[in-house]
């Protein structure tokens, strides 16, 4: 399938931007042209379009599975697996806040908490107890922001984050 000259741009330029998340170029091109083609398309014509091999797209439709960015869907009378994620922005965005919330910041979380709660914690010096406290805190206060603000609607959401540093006459 040919792609359009801006959808092919959008989608070379968020694979290389999943290589700065930390997600495979490939998932993310991948990620990218369901997105921009707002239809299912099935593992070959991913192949197809996005030139990669059929190992790396059935990868990598895993992972974008278990990332929850990708869902299954079937048609009537064709045994294929076709391929869809989300088309609003807000919610992709919600999910994956969700998984990056539920896979770093969660373990983490419970990780440093489990060293301050270590009897060996108190043998520290005092400088790392209080490292390890604060970071701790940092983690626990931001999953918990990262909480609250998913159970904002979208509207009240957007409004928040179009703040920015405005937020801090609100604070005095």
């Amino acid at each position: 399938m040919k792609l359009n000259p801006t959808t092919e741009k959008f989608i070379l330029h968020w694979g290389e931007m999943g290589a700065q998340w930390g997600v495979n170029r490939t998932v993310a091109q991948i990620h990218a042209l369901l997105f921009m083609l707002a239809r299912p398309l099935n593992a070959e014509e991913i192949v197809e379009t996005l030139g990669v091999a059929r190992s790396n797209v059935s990868t990598s439709l895993k992972e974008l599975q278990n990332l929850r960015l990708v869902q299954v869907t079937h048609r009537m009378g064709d045994r294929r697996d076709y391929f869809e994620t989300l088309g609003d922005v807000w919610a992709l965005f919600r999910v994956i806040v969700e998984e990056r919330q539920r896979r770093e910041l969660e373990p983490t979380r419970l990780f440093l908490q489990s060293l301050i709660e270590s009897p060996e914690f108190e043998q520290e010096n005092e400088t790392a107890r209080e490292r390890i406290r604060q970071t701790h805190d940092l983690v626990k206060t931001l999953s918990d922001w990262a909480g609250q603000m998913l159970k904002l609607s979208t509207g009240t959401l957007v409004k928040i984050l179009k703040l920015g540093s405005a937020i801090q006459r609100f604070l005095k």
